[in-house]
């Protein structure tokens, strides 16, 4: 199967740089604070947060979170591409684990934040789907995917908005 693209354009009432320090800067600390019931820890195996790092995000076992996120998934490693700060650019492949680890290959991000003119920041996220030879994902096993990213991306969300001095 050849792989395949998706984009999603988001928006948010949060400042950009703010939010990409705390989502994308700080992600391996903050993120499992924010999110215990699915995600025990972060660790950072090779690396200092920029490209060629590589990071271990490692589910929570035994517990099924009220949201997205089950107790099948163990773990998944990520490693970052490249990552920008002043332009707000960050990309990063899945290269190991997850719920596809018998029908991916490979699953790479980009994601994009840049100021919004109404206050706030918008951006974009691609994703870029490389299956193994013969391997078929259904719409559902996409849905379900993006679905866990977005309950990340609002936890983070939630957190700066109840948090203003966090990442100022």
């Amino acid at each position: 199967m050849v792989g395949f693209k998706l984009s999603d354009r988001y928006s948010s009432p949060i400042p950009a740089a703010r939010f990409f320090r705390a989502l994308i800067g700080d992600f391996h600390n903050l993120i499992p604070k924010l999110m215990p019931e699915a995600i025990g820890s972060i660790d950072i195996v090779q690396g200092d947060g920029g490209a060629g790092t590589i990071m271990q995000i490692n589910f929570t076992e035994g517990k099924v979170s009220s949201g997205v996120f089950n107790s099948q998934m163990k773990y998944l490693k990520h490693n970052v591409d490249a990552l920008d700060k002043e332009k707000m650019m960050h990309s990063y492949t899945m290269v190991e684990g997850g719920e596809f680890a018998d029908k991916i290959e490979t699953i790479s991000y980009e994601i994009k934040m840049e100021a919004s003119p109404v206050g706030g920041c918008k951006g974009l996220n691609v994703s870029k789907y490389h299956p193994k030879p013969g391997a078929l994902i259904n719409e559902e096993e996409i849905k379900a995917g993006k679905e866990k990213a977005t309950a990340v991306f609002k936890a983070a969300e939630a957190y700066l908005l109840a948090n203003l001095e966090g990442y100022a």
